[in-house]
């Protein structure tokens, strides 16, 4: 009982004597103050809810404005995947399997662009590294060999790739939006989407192509043939379901486009980046094989008539021809007639 008494309200003396002092004094009661705060803490709230709801309907509703072209939000959405998203689909895209659409199994309605721009772009700087050290590594045991980095073929290699991860993408979901239109039982993917499968696609020919340093042809050929095949096998799974049921000249047709610019591409940087330099052609002989300052002259001309180590040898060639050539026609010149002096009598 003691303890409830001293936690009962207890009035003071001076409260009653300022109270005696004004009379006419308004008081307000510790429950009334509860009844205001909390009052005023549930407005506020309901306010916050009312703005959240709002939001929410506008969302539902589809009368939110999507960003604007030009702000960043705009393009957020497209890099809006995290590590183990972008693994994921490069390694469906390096061992592709029959009745697993990339599009549905590994995009999941959520296309990006992070994974098609980085692994393009390890592509581009791989090919022109790498054929800088294949051309390297044929010459280096050439003694008039002198090495100068080839920086051109990192703009060659961007051109390619980029152009055809951009524009055979845009061009096929262009023909599918068409036949669409056309042939209602075709199909077809968002832009965003075939960019993004021909992008991952591409990822097999970064191994690919530090391999082909390796200085074995049949090797080399060997891993463009596995690398095409993987890599087509990605893009043939993921467009012949919107295919198949168009007509049968059509669906052969796309088939063969796509499967042929995809060799092309894969076959074109083999043969540009890693081309081997045509073997020096050994000098040429002459046909009477008499005349030793002729010879020497072609020799010559076949070690020193170029100081440019990109000198083509068949334009060597036909330099040395065209001296030896000349050398020849100054040979068979009829020589001048030596007259005796004329003897003068005494």
């Amino acid at each position: 009982m003691a303890a409830s008494d001293q936690l009962r309200f207890h009035e003071f003396d001076e409260a009653a004597d300022l109270l005696a002092a004004t009379p006419d004094a308004t008081t307000t009661s510790v429950s009334e103050r509860q009844s205001h705060v909390a009052l005023d803490v549930g407005s506020s709230y309901d306010e916050n809810e009312e703005g959240d709801e709002s939001d929410k309907t506008e969302l539902l509703s589809g009368q939110k404005q999507p960003p604007s072209f030009w702000t960043f939000e705009y393009y957020q959405a497209f890099f809006d995947v995290d590590t183990y998203q972008v693994l994921d689909r490069i390694k469906g895209s390096l061992l592709p399997l029959p009745g697993k659409n990339f599009v549905r199994h590994y995009l999941r309605n959520n296309p990006d662009l992070y994974g098609p721009f980085w692994i393009c772009t390890t592509l581009v700087f791989t090919l022109a590294i790498s054929g800088n050290l294949s051309n390297f590594l044929e010459k280096h045991g050439n003694t008039s060999f002198r090495y100068s980095p080839q920086f051109h073929k990192v703009t060659i290699a961007g051109v390619a790739i980029y152009c055809y991860a951009g524009l055979v993408p845009l061009a096929l979901w262009g023909y599918l939006q068409w036949r669409k239109g056309v042939c209602l039982n075709v199909a077809s993917y968002t832009l965003l989407e075939t960019v993004c499968v021909y992008g991952y696609s591409l990822s097999v020919y970064i191994p690919a192509s530090v391999l082909w340093l390796i200085p074995v042809s049949w090797l080399q050929w060997l891993l463009i043939a596995t690398a095409m095949t993987l890599s087509g096998s990605v893009l043939v799974l993921t467009f012949w379901p919107l295919i198949r049921l168009d007509s049968r000249a059509a669906t052969l047709a796309v088939l063969t486009i796509v499967l042929a610019l995809h060799a092309l591409l894969a076959v074109g940087c083999k043969l540009y980046f890693f081309q081997k330099p045509l073997h020096d052609y050994p000098p040429p002989f002459l046909k009477d094989g008499s005349q030793g300052f002729k010879q020497q002259l072609r020799h010559l001309l076949w070690e020193h008539g170029t100081d440019s180590e990109e000198q083509d040898p068949g334009a060597r060639w036909s330099l040395c021809q065209g001296m030896t050539g000349l050398c020849e026609a100054i040979s068979q010149l009829p020589k001048p007639v030596q007259m005796d002096a004329p003897s003068h009598p005494l």
